[in-house]
């Protein structure tokens, strides 16, 4: 079976987070949605995204191709109906396009569905169609993630410095925990292969600590929360997603909200995730040029890859940051910051886009990663995409 996963028209909805991959390479959960279908169905997947991204992102066609939306995470009952498609046919969910079977020359009609012969699916679907999507349905994926990833296996052994309650805690062999309160009772505790949870760490599941992710000392998470491969997570975590590669390595408040790649929150950075009035929360929307109503009492901050801020940063409930920007100083920055963005409340200037790289070096480099010419040529396009939100005054 040759697996493709498409960028369907959710892309545009789920930017900053989507700039700098396609939509089937966020994560929710414990997996990123790639990863969930390539493990259910036992094939290796490739993309079909946006043409900027297609040189660290390529596509690969065959003769028959099942082509999968990448804002859809999959379940055992979408499984069994996108495996029985025939060819030239489109699985639908109302107007969303969920999967289709395509020959090689008709791939295209992934973005003219009308050309595809209609099968209706009349269950629910767990769609990411909005940023808030990932950390409001983040609790159900991560559950089914860990039932899917831990049926018919034993954890690694639980140090007795710990307390356990309830029996849904999983570690991965090479996890470290020791001296921590883990209780599962609200929603499973996955902790990934060679992840650390530090002593004296709180944890009220669910938590999904992906593999090589650390939770510092005296860490207080509220789940559904998911730290990403290679992050550092320190003080108080209250249902969000980190994507992997970030840093919140110290106390503070981070609740409801998305942080993207190589994203660092300074020391005492805290997010506003409720109004004073208790009203419904807005959230900037690329899509549109516009704030779009959440339906929402609890949604805090979005921060797409490579951003940074200073230490006692204050964000805004609904704060929209994009990617690369680098936001410090007193007082609470607007709550939509542009991509290349440099400065706080008390104003913005353009963050050169050859600095910003020479940054990106930097960090990466204390990861053992590099800043690729393709990734800088990624990069470069976003800085040029995204100049008509800088208009800094």
């Amino acid at each position: 079976m040759n697996l493709i996963l498409f960028d369907g028209p959710e892309r545009n909805q789920l930017l900053p987070l989507t700039f700098t991959r396609p939509v089937a390479d966020m994560r929710v959960g414990i997996l990123t949605i790639k990863e969930k279908w390539e493990k259910r169905l036992e094939a290796k997947a490739s993309y079909m995204t946006q043409s900027y991204l297609s040189s660290l992102f390529p596509v690969h066609l065959a003769n028959n191709n099942l082509l999968v939306n990448g804002s859809v995470c999959p379940d055992m009952r979408l499984l069994a109906k996108v495996i029985e498609l025939k060819e030239g046919e489109g699985l639908f969910s109302g107007d969303v396009l969920i999967a289709a079977y395509l020959e090689k020359g008709r791939v295209a009609d992934v973005l003219s569905p009308e050309n595809l012969t209609r099968i209706e699916y009349s269950q629910p679907i767990t769609q990411m169609a909005k940023p808030w999507d990932i950390f409001s349905k983040n609790g159900s994926e991560l559950e089914r993630d860990f039932n899917f990833l831990t049926e018919g296996r034993t954890s690694a052994e639980i140090s007795s410095t710990n307390t356990v309650i309830g029996d849904k805690v999983f570690l991965e062999p090479g996890a470290k925990v020791e001296a921590s309160v883990l209780n599962s009772t609200s929603g499973p505790i996955y902790i990934g292969k060679e992840a650390e949870v530090m002593e004296g760490s709180l944890v009220r599941g669910g938590l999904a600590l992906c593999e090589h992710a650390t939770l510092k000392l005296g860490a207080k998470i509220y789940g559904p929360t998911t730290i990403g491969p290679h992050s550092k997570v320190g003080g108080e975590v209250s249902n969000s997603v980190i994507f992997g590669y970030s840093n919140k390595g110290h106390d503070g408040f981070l609740g409801n909200s998305v942080l993207g790649e190589w994203c660092n929150l300074g020391a005492d950075t805290n997010n506003s995730n409720l109004k004073n009035n208790y009203d419904e929360v807005k959230l900037w929307n690329y899509g549109r040029g516009g704030f779009d109503k959440t339906g929402l009492q609890f949604c805090g901050l979005i921060m797409g890859d490579h951003s940074k801020c200073g230490i006692n940063t204050m964000f805004n409930t609904g704060t929209v940051v994009g990617v690369s920007a680098n936001i410090f100083g007193s007082g609470f920055p607007r709550n939509f910051v542009p991509s290349f963005a440099w400065g706080g409340a008390s104003g913005f200037m353009e963050y050169r886009v050859d600095k910003a790289m020479e940054t990106m070096k930097l960090v990466m480099a204390r990861r053992n990663k590099a800043l690729t010419e393709e990734w800088q040529v990624v990069i470069e396009h976003i800085y040029n995409e995204t100049a008509q939100y800088r208009n800094f005054k």
